[in-house]
């Protein structure tokens, strides 16, 4: 549990990252949606006005920035640095970090579409939800959607049985929602 925790820390904080990334008003001519304003023949958009390329942008090129300053960190507290998943097999350094950086921010946002395009699909809209088990699964799925992608990612450079898969993915949501709320009480963030 120790080591899934650790290893979660730099996603998390790449998130954060994004997150005032995009609070603020650098690159705004990117907040344009991934899909184009593209519909299907049902005349809903593929996945609505949330998922922009300024969103992705900002995960792909901020994470390997945040996975490097986590490996400097971890070269100079040995504790961490045993205690990543990342380093179980690679060497701690700035090329890998980048690579893995990319790789989760990228894993993290392409995750995230396919429910985007289900919720679509049978009319929620974006940033909304709906009531009953539907909702109650979207609500749920919104957690670690993208969890999947970066457990995925840690998986192909370190590789885990299924059980620790689901509990990456598990503790993952957990910080998730606790995170979701911490924003939402700091008004970065509209919905949990």
């Amino acid at each position: 549990m120790v080591k899934m925790l650790i290893t979660a820390v730099p996603i998390v904080l790449s998130c954060i990252a994004n997150t005032f990334f995009l609070r603020s008003s650098l690159f705004l001519n990117l907040k344009r949606p991934i899909d184009g304003n593209r519909t299907l023949s049902d005349g809903r958009r593929l996945f609505g006005n949330n998922k922009t390329w300024r969103g992705l942008l900002g995960m792909v090129f901020l994470s390997p920035c945040v996975f490097v300053l986590w490996g400097l960190l971890c070269k100079h507290v040995l504790f961490l640095e045993v205690n990543t998943l990342f380093y179980t097999y690679k060497l701690n350094k700035y090329s890998y970090n980048i690579l893995i950086g990319f790789l989760i921010g990228l894993a993290y946002c392409v995750f995230e579409l396919p429910n985007s395009f289900i919720k679509r699909r049978i009319g929620i809209d974006p940033g909304g939800t709906t009531k009953g088990w539907v909702g109650i699964f979207f609500v749920i799925l919104d957690q670690v959607d993208s969890l999947f992608g970066c457990a995925i990612v840690i998986y192909i450079f370190n590789p885990m049985h299924i059980s620790y898969f689901i509990k990456f993915i598990m503790l993952g949501g957990i910080i998730h929602i606790t995170l979701s709320y911490v924003f939402k009480l700091l008004k970065l963030r509209k919905r949990v």
